[in-house]
């Protein structure tokens, strides 16, 4: 049976209308007994946050606030000028529809409206969200999530799936999720913990700071600095400008910065190590692994004990330690190893 919701100023039995103010919904609609699968939303200015939380009644609310400096307007002044915009919720065959956009290109900044939707549905659920200035959130959902903004930030929690984010300037946080990752952002900084999978992280120019992953990890910025500590598995990162910093590695590694110092601390190194940098270098090895050590640079420091066989010299360290094993490449100005 199709279900159809139009919020467009009239009340239905199924909604409920309020007093507006920025902590309440302008509207609610119900979604008892929809089966929802699959939820769209699409809004020229306001936030967007989906959550699967199964504490929450499942529901669509609808916020709508003033974007003249005055966020809590009167209804009656929304409903004037909701005039001038189409707003509608739909619900048809597990699918969930929610629209707000202006009509003609209205572009009356004094009496224009900032219209955001909070969706809770079951975890089993598809998204795909789009938003022209608000920030995105989403929770405890398990399916293929695909969602954009403009200029706001991004918000990840407790996801598992497809996960495809974009955001234009906002910033970006995801923590406890995976397994298929990728997350970009022109221009704010990154913030990622607890995650695993096939992660890809990328932003233009904002800082990187990874905690607690594991998996295939790809993280690049253009000009911001990298701390990570506590990565597993196979991680790639970079920056055009930026430091690096990275502690207790179990991984293998490929890294690169063209205009900052790098430090790196592994536990133990995985199948290779490749570091190129234009600055100084600090890395501290397993001293009980068998490694095969290529290390180049102006000046290159180290200090071994019997276990390692091979050249060393002022520019260059060329040998094995321990018998040898996977290879460490650095490529920098001044390199310092250490052995823990």
């Amino acid at each position: 049976m199709k279900k159809h919701l139009l919020l467009l100023f009239v009340a239905c039995q199924s909604c409920v209308a309020f007093a507006q103010n920025s902590k309440t919904p302008y509207m609610t609609k119900s979604l008892s007994g929809a089966g929802i699968k699959d939820v769209f939303v699409n809004t020229s200015g306001g936030s967007i946050s989906v959550s699967g939380d199964a504490s929450e009644q499942p529901r669509v609310e609808v916020y709508i606030q003033g974007n003249n400096g005055n966020g809590d307007i009167s209804k009656e002044e929304i409903e004037k000028r909701l005039q001038n915009y189409e707003l509608s919720v739909t619900v048809n065959g597990g699918e969930v529809h929610a629209t707000a956009k202006n009509k003609h290109n209205f572009s009356n900044w004094r009496n224009s409206l900032s219209i955001g939707f909070k969706v809770y549905v079951p975890k089993q659920v598809n998204t795909n969200l789009e938003t022209s200035g608000g920030s995105i959130h989403l929770d405890n959902l398990s399916g293929n999530e695909k969602f954009e903004t403009s200029g706001g930030s991004l918000h990840v929690d407790k996801l598992t799936g497809t996960i495809k984010g974009e955001t234009s300037g906002g910033s970006i946080h995801v923590s406890n999720s995976g397994s298929n990752i990728n997350l970009e952002t022109s221009g704010g900084s990154i913030e990622a913990s607890n995650c695993n999978g096939s992660i890809h992280l990328e932003t233009s120019g904002g800082s990187l700071r990874l905690t607690d992953l594991k998996g295939t990890i790809n993280a690049n910025t253009s000009g911001g600095s990298i701390t990570a500590s506590n990565i597993a598995g196979e991680f790639k990162t970079g920056t055009s400008g930026g430091s690096i910093n990275l502690t207790q590695l179990a991984c293998a590694l490929d890294a690169s910065t063209s205009g900052g110092s790098f430090h790196a601390q592994f536990n133990s190194v995985g199948k290779y190590v490749k570091v190129d940098v234009s600055g100084n270098v600090n890395i501290s090895l397993p001293g009980k692994q068998g490694l095969n050590l290529d290390l180049r640079g102006d000046r290159v420091e180290a200090n071994f004990a019997s276990n390692f066989s091979g050249t060393k010299e002022r520019e260059k360290i060329d040998g094995k330690l321990n018998g040898g094993g996977p290879t460490v490449e650095v490529r920098g100005n001044r390199i310092n190893l250490d052995l823990n």
